[in-house]
């Protein structure tokens, strides 16, 4: 049953300034779910100067994305490992164990304190804290984590079940992901987590076979590129002349404009699934395309300059994609690209 007095000794922890212990390292037992590889990468495709717009990044340090938008050549990918524990609790968003501890989300209650205890249960759980917070990484990463739970016979996962009829409702629908539900404080008497963020082979491999999935039984019709719209929704990234780019792809290049809060998951997989292009602002929306367009697409999200990141090209390197850098100009949340830096990346791609 659950420990109430794990939560106050993490906090005590901190308050007299001692570091936390790692986590993973009171598992009783770790693996390697898959090795790590050495992979050949090609670097994004861009016009001069573009890397000298970046101001700043997100999810990892500027050299680092910068180096992962820019490689050429081989690189060495981790690998994907797994751990079992024993006697874990789960309490308010945060795993304890020992005095060790793992957000997957964000505290609700303001002590986080455990209010009754549950009956202690068995699971193998396939998120992160990134996967909870941001629906592209779930799409990303979750559902192709979620193939390495399910070989456990105990998937499980704390996000709620999604509404029906939403985006998240029906991948999980197409890709035959059907966890156990954790909902509240719960005791696992055992536990499994992966690690599987690694750009290796396996996960390439599991990227595309649910590709395959998603497309089951379509037929896309070909198109030369599909523009995601990103508006004001989700997180402040406002590309203040995105219907103006819009409209001329639309006229002058024959590109389909979708707004993904606008559409169904059906309706963007059949759009992007031959699509010779995705392009928008760089955003979870951006994955409803790279997630099912074709080996050798071009990728083309619109970076604001004060968070760039390279998570998308990993998905788009997964999948034999072709990426571009364009960097906006302005700042994180208020930015603008010229039509011609937009033309020019995509006639790089010819």
């Amino acid at each position: 049953m659950i420990n109430p007095f794990r939560p106050y000794r993490a906090r005590l922890r901190r308050l007299v300034g001692r570091s936390m212990p790692d986590f993973h390292a009171g598992a009783v037992e770790r693996w390697e779910e898959a090795p790590g590889s050495v992979l050949r990468f090609h670097p994004s495709l861009a016009l001069p100067g573009q890397v000298e717009r970046i101001k700043a990044s997100v999810f990892a340090s500027l050299p680092a994305t910068i180096e992962a938008l820019t490689r050429d050549g081989e690189a060495a990918e981790a690998p994907t490992m797994a751990w079992r524990f024993r006697d874990v609790d789960l309490v308010d968003g945060v795993l304890y164990h020992g005095a060790a501890e793992l957000h997957l989300n964000r505290r609700k209650r303001k002590f986080g304190l455990a209010l009754r205890p549950r009956q202690a249960i068995r699971g193998a759980l396939y998120e992160t804290w990134a996967t909870n917070r941001w629906f592209g990484s779930w799409l990303m990463d979750a559902l192709v984590a979620s193939q390495l739970a399910q070989t456990t016979g105990m998937a499980m996962t704390t996000a709620p079940a999604p509404r029906p009829g939403s985006h998240a409702a029906r991948y999980e629908e197409l890709a035959g992901v059907h966890p156990g539900r954790i909902a509240g404080d719960v005791h696992f008497d055992e536990m499994v987590l992966f690690d599987d963020l690694g750009n290796n082979l396996s996960k390439g491999l599991r990227q595309r076979a649910l590709r395959l999935q998603l497309l089951a039984g379509r037929d896309p019709a070909p198109v030369p590129g599909v523009f995601l719209l990103r508006g004001t929704g989700g997180d402040l990234r406002l590309l203040q002349n995105e219907t103006e780019l819009a409209e001329r792809l639309a006229a002058e290049r024959g590109f389909l404009v979708m707004d993904p809060l606008k559409a169904t998951a059906d309706e963007l997989i059949e759009a992007c699934g031959a699509a010779r292009a995705i392009v928008g602002v760089e955003g979870s929306h951006l994955a409803h395309g790279i997630m099912v367009a074709p080996p050798g697409a071009a990728i083309v999200p619109i970076q604001p300059p004060e968070r760039v990141a390279a998570t998308l090209k990993q998905l788009a390197d997964r999948l034999e994609q072709r990426f571009a850098l364009l960097v906006a100009e302005g700042g994180d949340s208020l930015f603008t690209l010229d039509w011609r830096d937009l033309a020019a990346t995509l006639d790089l791609f010819d």
